[in-house]
């Protein structure tokens, strides 16, 4: 774990469009370790989407706040599905949170964290760390690897720590679901 802009506690690289404002950074198996070592003071963030959250599966202690909701409109020029802020991302933190606890965030691979780290740095919140390699890691980078362009790089499930595909809907943003 570190708190500065060029690297991890392990000496890796934090790209540019992981780092963020506060230059606080962990990997996923940091994480873990860091929550298991104080888990009432400790929180994991996971702001990806509802649908990656329940279908992609998630940590365990995870909550899901997404920073982003799918519009389910494809957009041809940029090969992507459209995305839109979700507007009460900060409040429904702040309602969870307090300013001065430890967050953790995740998203699927950094870069999205990184953006809601920033959010809640300028709403501010102080001890907010992005997990660099998110749920699903980052993609191996080897022509001659099975892997090659597959998220088997790093991430929470790649590391061995707990993640399961059962939804806990109190840990959920969805206050509309009937119980």
């Amino acid at each position: 774990m570190t708190d500065h802009n060029k690297s991890t506690g392990s000496g890796d690289q934090v790209p540019e469009r992981k780092r963020t404002t506060q230059g606080h950074y962990v990997t996923a198996q940091e994480a873990y370790e860091k929550w298991k070592t104080s888990p009432k003071q400790v929180h994991i963030l996971d702001v990806r989407t509802p649908e990656e959250y329940v279908f992609v599966g998630h940590a365990e202690m995870a909550r899901n706040i997404p920073l982003l909701f799918v519009k389910h409109e494809w957009n041809a020029e940029t090969k992507q599905f459209v995305v839109e802020p979700n507007p009460d991302f900060v409040s429904e933190v702040k309602c969870q949170f307090k300013p001065t606890e430890t967050l953790l965030v995740m998203c699927r691979s950094g870069d999205r964290s990184a953006m809601a780290v920033n959010a809640l740095a300028k709403a501010g919140f102080v001890n907010v760390y992005n997990i660099i390699d998110g749920m699903e890691g980052d993609m191996v980078d080897d022509p001659k690897s099975k892997h090659h362009g597959k998220r088997m790089k790093n991430g929470w499930k790649n590391s061995g720590s707990p993640w399961t595909y059962d939804v806990n809907p109190d840990q959920t943003c969805l206050t509309n679901v009937k119980r």
